[in-house]
């Protein structure tokens, strides 16, 4: 397991809360660790300690007799001022997290709090201090002051090829956000570089030396996803003939990268959020949680705003996934990047074929822009591959496309014939003939619809309300109405409070 660094001891630490006990074990935890602390009960009394001296990182409480602690970050984020905030929230309150992080918050800390946990991510906060740019300079060229050495941020932005405005907008979004702990979502379509992006977040963050463990949710089988998260004890499962660490693990210290998160299943969804909300999880087998310090970077092609509202993607999960969204744009969007891309493509394609980068003209260029390329970058650099693997030497000609493939489209009935016919009535989707008592009939084919849906959810009534698309209380009146008959309540899936 990875620990972060001895932090430096001249680090200043102001703590707001307004409950005497709680300010007092809050110092004396940060004084142990080497740090100078002050301390506030209020608003008034913080934002006159702010007024005369700085801090490195703030901890305030959200809610405090004169106000919040949200006024006091929204405070330092006006007069630009450097110190990282990390808010205290209530448990269960999301949204008050969510908010803070939105609003610029570096991390927060649920109540009541975990000392392991709030030593963890002050140090966190305190490590990144000499990781913020300084005014004037490209945060991509900022300087670490404990190594020394120009940030991999910049390599890693790189990456991302493209001058266009699109493009300067996604790569100045990652320097800002890259710094804080705040959960970030890619969205955009296959091919347009999720990945990347992920990567340069990583990179430009103060974890950049920590792991980034990249995880397509979509290829583990729906039996595996709990052990592949979390780990597996040593026989919890046949075939466990050792103890093996799960994705959170491998990620510790670092950023937990989850590709294409819309085709986790719910149930996993379930787990998942519980992880990122309490920072701890345990290994299939274990009796045991362990505390995780990951940061968590998910990627999607999907509407998860649709599956949320279909039911199909949990809507707590997304709140939390969600806190900051950075769009890819497509490559139609952004046409104006096709040469430095290709030529960007093609040196990476030559150097991994061992043949000749081959020129750019305007002939080239020409047959490029005439591409649809739905794939977007990754359907480029296919075209391109395969440009290079069928040419000759001189510059970059486009071969036709391959006359099999032609010849057996050609061969294949037209679109008319393929399209599907509007949907009919037929026997099976209506009784053989009218019934005698219609509600039910009704109410049997209702029935068999809860019976199937509470068995896909482990009779998990939450679950299978927000599956329907109705509210819990209607779950529970139809279940009754319908005499449906539930296992006992030790057999039902935790997390069920119907």
């Amino acid at each position: 397991m990875n620990s972060l660094p001895t932090p430096p001891t001249s680090a200043s630490i102001l703590v707001v809360d307004d409950e005497p006990d709680l300010r007092t074990l809050y110092e004396l935890t940060l004084l142990r660790e080497g740090y100078r602390v002050e301390t506030a009960g209020s608003v008034q009394d913080a934002a006159q300690l702010l007024l005369n001296r700085r801090f490195d990182v703030m901890i305030s409480d959200m809610r405090l007799p004169d106000g919040t602690g949200m006024e006091l970050l929204l405070q330092l984020r006006e007069q630009a001022r450097p110190e990282r905030c990390i808010v205290m929230t209530a448990y269960g309150s999301a949204e008050n997290a969510v908010d803070a992080l939105r609003a610029g918050a570096f991390d927060y800390l649920t109540k009541p709090v975990d000392l392991r946990q709030f030593r963890q991510v002050v140090a966190s906060a305190i490590q990144g201090i000499g990781a913020v740019p300084t005014p004037g300079v490209a945060p991509s060229m900022a300087v670490d002051a404990a190594n020394s050495r120009p940030l991999q941020g910049h390599a890693a932005l790189k990456a991302l090829v493209g001058e266009s405005p699109a493009m300067q907008g996604v790569k100045q979004r990652i320097a800002k956000v890259a710094k804080g702990m705040a959960p970030v979502l890619v969205h955009g379509e296959s091919g347009t570089g999720k990945e990347l992006v992920a990567r340069a977040l990583h990179a430009c963050s103060q974890r950049a030396d920590g792991p980034l463990v990249a995880v397509n949710c979509g290829a583990i089988p729906e039996n595996l996803l709990e052990a592949e998260f979390f780990g597996a004890r040593k026989g919890s499962y046949t075939g466990a003939t050792q103890d093996r660490p799960g994705y959170f693990q491998a990620a510790q210290g670092g950023t937990l990268f989850l590709d294409e998160i819309g085709d986790l299943p719910l149930a996993m969804q379930a787990k998942l959020l519980r992880a990122i909300q309490e920072r701890k999880i345990r290994s299939l087998g274990s009796t045991q949680e362990e505390a995780v310090d990951v940061r968590i970077v998910s990627a999607t092609h999907r509407d998860l705003a649709a599956q949320v509202q279909a039911g199909q993607f949990r809507q707590d999960l997304f709140y939390r996934l969600n806190v900051i969204e950075i769009a890819l744009p497509a490559l139609r969007e952004r046409r104006g990047d096709l040469p430095d891309l290709c030529r960007a493509l093609l040196a990476k394609l030559a150097h991994e074929s061992g043949l000749h980068t081959p020129e750019l003209d305007e002939t080239s260029l020409a047959q490029i822009a005439q591409l649809e390329l739905p794939g977007n970058v990754r359907e480029l650099e296919n075209v391109l591959h395969r440009a290079i693997a069928l040419g000759d030497e001189g510059p970059l000609r486009l071969p036709p496309p391959m006359e099999s493939c032609e010849a057996t489209l050609s061969n294949q009935p037209s679109s008319s014939t393929l399209a599907p016919k509007p949907p009919q009535a037929t026997k099976a989707d209506t009784p053989a003939e009218l019934p005698q008592d219609l509600q039910a009939w009704l109410d049997e084919k209702e029935r068999n619809i809860l019976v199937q849906a509470l068995q896909d959810n482990g009779f998990n009534r939450t679950a299978t309300a927000t599956r329907l698309g109705i509210s819990l209380r209607q779950i529970r009146y139809r279940i009754e109405r319908l005499g449906i008959d539930l296992p006992s309540e030790g057999n039902k899936h935790h997390g069920d409070n119907a």
